[in-house]
């Protein structure tokens, strides 16, 4: 397992490592489409390898959070496009195969619908409609330049947090990066490694408590108005 382990998180770092801010960006803008790579292993190894290792300091950080709101908007854009060139009825058919099952895309319809302009900004920091949200703003024809201002408002806030995360885990992402590519210390590895993942599920399970929080509220909030007594003009007419 160790070995398997390993030889991912030695692909990733080369990776980064090779390309830089320009990884980032990448990483992040494929994160912003259909394809499921966590945000939380894209910008905290990044974050720590431009301000430690390569020493870039506080300077560096910025960067990466620049990077990574960068890419965020890139990938953002590209599906806000695509939901109004391919339009609803071909996404409700199709989207099934390109992992936008339609409870997904209904989902994500409904919170624009309820949340506008300010639902684009706090998905960006939620699990699950972080990656959907472009396409209803595309679909039901959001003005680009708000969907673009609350895109980089709330993706900067969000890669902000992972690098101040990746930062604030620096001696484990030193003990963990430093091994890559040759295990020499199996032990401060393994207890090095637990302690990086046990910190990103409870990050994650931080937020992912803050979307099951804001759902249930938005469900609430349906079910209210679907059940709400019939007004008086309703009634005569």
């Amino acid at each position: 397992m160790h070995e398997f382990m390993q030889g991912i998180i030695s692909w990733y770092i080369d990776l980064l490592k090779q390309f830089g801010l320009g990884g980032v960006v990448l990483f992040m803008a494929i994160e912003s489409t259909v394809f499921p790579l966590p945000s939380e292993l894209v910008v905290p190894p990044a974050a720590y390898l431009e301000y430690h290792e390569r020493g870039g300091g506080a300077f560096m950080a910025a960067m990466v959070v620049l990077a990574g709101t960068l890419g965020s908007y890139l990938g953002s854009c590209l599906m806000y496009f695509l939901a109004r060139w391919l339009g609803r009825p071909f996404l409700f058919k199709f989207g099934k195969y390109f992992l936008l099952p339609q409870h997904k895309l209904l989902l994500a319809e409904r919170w624009v619908a309820q949340y506008g302009a300010g639902g684009i900004f706090l998905a960006r920091l939620l699990p699950v409609v972080r990656h959907l949200i472009s396409i209803p703003a595309g679909l039901c024809g959001m003005r680009f330049r708000t969907f673009s201002i609350m895109t980089i408002a709330g993706s900067f806030l969000w890669c902000t947090v992972l690098t101040a995360f990746g930062l604030a885990m620096a001696n484990d992402m030193q003990t963990v990066l430093s091994q890559h590519g040759h295990l020499t210390n199996e032990a401060a590895y393994e207890a090095a490694f637990h302690k990086l993942t046990w910190s990103t599920i409870a990050l994650v399970g931080i937020v992912y408590a803050i979307y099951l929080l804001a759902t249930r509220a938005q469900r609430r909030q349906i079910h209210a108005t679907e059940h709400a007594p019939a007004s008086p003009e309703t009634e005569d007419a």
